[in-house]
């Protein structure tokens, strides 16, 4: 499973809309709700690249965030504010 260090995810912030992130870590990803688009994590590394993030279909966004297997942390946009 992948992890991304707390303090590296409570910066992250998605490229395209500048708003906070989930991290999907059985998945290796950060999933953006507002746009629905995720953007893979390799070796612990995310890759933040607009033109490498993918849309993720509604039915697949529903299993993903309602799965009691997933766990996500939310990346706190507000920290990086401050």
């Amino acid at each position: 499973m992948s992890t991304i260090d707390a303090r590296l995810l409570s910066i992250l912030a998605c490229p395209q809309d500048k708003g906070p992130l989930y991290f999907v870590a059985d998945e290796h990803m950060l999933y953006n709700p507002r746009l629905h688009r995720k953007y893979e994590v390799r070796d612990g590394i995310p890759v933040m690249l607009i033109n490498e993030a993918t849309t993720v279909s509604e039915d697949r966004k529903s299993t993903r965030l309602n799965s009691s297997h997933t766990v996500i942390s939310y990346a706190v946009f507000c920290l990086k504010k401050k």
